[in-house]
């Protein structure tokens, strides 16, 4: 596997051109089916869903809570846009430990992406769609790079480095113009992505605390967003 560093110059060299020639052949229009925002179904007979899980990263997050304040609302809190990413925690009588990286969009009491909202006629809308995430804007493509994991599962079609993932509004035609902006993000979200895997590596410290650490790439976090210093909590004595 090669490193993270020649991975991200590999995603910084790729043409946007070229992104969105693959997004123009594979085709994609958003039917606003609300498959990307909500819960997922399982085979699970104990479970009925699995929440939905996203990647935001910590300047996301803040602009998420910025938005608000910016509209006249109340802020945001921390806890009301993202949770730690459930992957590594363990749930000990309704209670969570562990330590976890990177952070998923939070998620209301029926696993559906906090900023979700469904209209009178069906269709699913995002309630935060001009700052939303560079996950959501780029769903269901992912750039696959030499080392690089699928983030979102199992592709189902692809072109060139393009990977696309399970999704009802793919095969449509799509505008060259569209698909040049959507490649354009793809492209930020990659990059993005490795500079985040790099950051978390460096900025990486073992902690002496209980409950949830979340390893991020500005350092260790609680649950609420707040640093940890030097691997412990400033809040415990």
């Amino acid at each position: 596997m090669e490193s993270l560093e020649r991975e991200l110059e590999r995603a910084r060299d790729v043409p946007v051109s070229e992104l969105a020639d693959a997004i123009e052949a594979i085709g994609f229009e958003c039917t606003r089916c609300g498959g990307c925002c909500t819960a997922v179904e399982t085979d699970d007979a104990d479970v009925v869903a699995e929440p939905h899980t996203a990647t935001v990263f910590p300047d996301e997050v803040r602009r998420l809570q910025s938005a608000a304040a910016d509209a006249g609302e109340e802020p945001y809190d921390w806890r009301d846009v993202a949770r730690p990413m459930p992957y590594g925690l363990d749930d000990t009588d309704g209670e969570l430990e562990g330590e976890t990286f990177e952070w998923a969009l939070g998620t209301d009491s029926c696993g559906d992406c906090t900023f979700y909202a469904e209209s009178d006629d069906g269709t699913g809308a995002c309630t935060v769609h001009e700052d939303r995430p560079l996950v959501c804007r780029t769903y269901p493509f992912s750039l696959a790079l030499a080392g690089t994991a699928e983030p979102m599962g199992e592709a189902v079609d692809g072109e060139g480095l393009v990977r696309a993932h399970e999704c009802e509004g793919l095969g449509r035609d799509i505008a060259r113009e569209d698909a040049e902006e959507l490649a354009a993000a793809l492209k930020r979200r990659t990059i993005r992505d490795i500079e985040e895997a790099i950051g978390v590596r460096d900025n990486y410290e073992p902690t002496d605390v209980g409950g949830v650490v979340v390893h991020d790439s500005e350092g260790q976090k609680r649950p609420d967003g707040k640093p940890i210093s030097n691997g412990r909590d400033p809040g415990r004595r």
